[in-house]
């Protein structure tokens, strides 16, 4: 298998991804046009079936409207764009991904947020599945705007995208099927979710895993009531 790596994967144009079967996987290298090479291999995505209907646990705060207490920083250099104002978390630009310490298998979470004027961030689920939220990315497929799984699930039907206004979503991940409520109306209703995004922290995505808020993206956005319920 032999084939060109898209744009905006994170390589340069004209890379060219080689690959074969090996041990029930896939190997192959990258190899960009300047002749550097990279070793690759992978293997299939975990099914993540589950029995029975999940039985939900208790409701955990994960924002206490003070400080980023069970929170930690992805790259602690690039903090200084989180802080808490009036209640809220905030995020002022580009900086690091901010994690919750706890980890997370299925769950229930409500999130708020409030996103700038062209600005961009996303909720990690796992810190594998981006949820993105969005000001700024008219010009991508409906996949890569606020509401969708990103990359793989667009909402349905397409969300407004104004600035300076308060939104919720109320995200239920059980295995890898996602429901997703936006401000009370159904926009993914149990879609599968088939890969990680790109800037997921892992690809171990059998095991429990945080929620990150990305910070790498342009722009002010604004959190608030980040409530998750996990599956006992």
């Amino acid at each position: 298998m032999e084939l060109t790596v898209p744009k905006d994967e994170g390589f340069p144009d004209g890379t060219r991804l080689r690959g074969r079967l090996a041990g029930g996987g896939l190997a192959g290298t990258v190899t960009a046009p300047n002749g550097a090479s990279w070793r690759w291999t992978g293997r299939r995505a975990p099914a993540l079936e589950r029995k029975g209907a999940p039985h939900w646990g208790k409701p955990i705060r994960l924002f206490d409207g003070k400080d980023l207490g069970g929170w930690t920083l992805a790259d602690p250099t690039q903090a200084s764009i989180w802080g808490v104002e009036g209640g809220t978390l905030i995020k002022q630009g580009r900086g690091s991904e901010i994690v919750t310490v706890s980890k997370f298998r299925d769950f229930k979470l409500h999130i708020e947020f409030n996103c700038g004027p062209m600005a961009n961030s996303g909720v990690y689920l796992r810190g594998r599945y981006e949820v993105q939220i969005e000001t700024n990315a008219a010009q991508e497929p409906p996949n890569r705007r606020t509401g969708a799984v990103y990359g793989f699930i667009a909402p349905q039907p397409p969300l407004p995208r104004a600035g300076n206004v308060w939104h919720s979503y109320d995200i239920t991940l059980v295995g890898r099927t996602v429901t997703v409520v936006y401000d009370g109306r159904t926009i993914i209703d149990h879609r599968e979710i088939p890969g990680v995004t790109g800037g997921a922290l892992n690809t171990d995505e059998g095991a429990p895993g945080p929620i990150y808020l990305q910070g790498t993206e342009d722009g002010r956005v604004a959190f608030r009531n980040i409530v998750i319920t996990p599956a006992d």
